[in-house]
């Protein structure tokens, strides 16, 4: 998948939910289990709604399910909602059944994930739509260990994903250029990776230049002031894609939209997102 593709699927993959969500069920039940929630006698069974205290997008619906099953596979939830659909404050996101000592036990673990993923793609709708026609993307200023959730989380608010790791893509960034020239770090990975899309870190409009010469496909316009961008735009000229990045906040996304760069790129969608409120609330046996 090239740098500029998002993933059309919204869930992260399985794999990653079930390994994030047993290490969070760790975390929480190490060394002697939910003590408080053993107190409950075993055949008391109850009825709890995922309910959202204020409106946003969906995003961890796998996580919470996940963490039902580890805790009890018995637990049944009916999900009215799924990742990428926006929803009202006040909302039902899903109904629940089973033992009440399970729904207690597996209930912070489902609702942390739920939350924070939730947040990230609500925070990425925002973005999204601010920016648009240009697409927003992610980083690698991700929680390490929840990668693949916090992008699949964006992919469900709408945003497209940058690489995943270090080896999805070729960025040359300006530490890079401690060590090199544009033109060089573009032919070497030309030669070593025929094919694969170069993306160039440009501070000013002479770097952009050396980085079209040099056969770029990317050139990343980093805190230029949406002024300076539209100028590199220009020079550009349809060339290649164009992503701006550096300190953009929904205020002044609309402005970097209106340059014609083809994705705007935002680090705080994903370390920055505050959590969606979500509640569980017993409803009765």
């Amino acid at each position: 998948m090239s740098q500029s593709q998002a993933h059309d699927d919204v869930h992260p993959p399985m794999a990653a939910v079930q390994d994030a969500v047993a290490r969070a069920l760790a975390e929480d039940l190490l060394p002697l289990g939910d003590l408080t929630a053993s107190l409950v006698p075993i055949g008391v069974r109850a009825r709890a709604a995922f309910v959202a205290r204020q409106e946003g997008v969906l995003a961890g619906r796998l996580c919470a399910q996940e963490a039902l099953r580890q805790v009890d596979p018995t637990i049944r939830a009916e999900w009215a909602f799924d990742d990428g659909q926006w929803f009202p404050a006040g909302a039902t996101l899903a109904e629940v059944g089973g033992t009440l000592r399970s729904i207690l036990t597996a209930e912070r673990t489902a609702l942390n994930l739920l939350g924070h993923l939730s947040g990230i793609a609500t925070l990425t709708r925002r973005f999204a739509d601010a920016v648009a026609p240009a697409r927003v993307r992610d980083t690698r200023k991700t929680t390490p260990g929840l990668r693949a959730l916090e992008k699949a989380a964006v992919r469900a608010g709408g945003g497209v994903n940058h690489r995943a790791s270090l080896s999805d893509g070729i960025l040359v960034k300006d530490n890079h250029l401690g060590g090199l020239s544009i033109t060089v770090a573009v032919q070497r990975a030309a030669e070593r990776w025929p094919g694969r899309v170069v993306e160039v870190e440009c501070d000013t409009i002479e770097q952009v230049r050396e980085a079209l010469a040099a056969g770029a496909g990317m050139v990343l316009l980093d805190n230029m002031s949406p002024d300076e961008v539209a100028v590199a735009v220009q020079e550009v000229g349809g060339r290649i894609l164009v992503e701006v990045s550096g300190g953009v906040t929904l205020d002044t996304a609309p402005l970097y939209a209106k340059t014609g760069a083809d994705f705007v790129s935002v680090g705080a969608i994903t370390h920055s997102a505050p959590v969606l409120d979500i509640g569980l609330d017993l409803e009765g046996p």
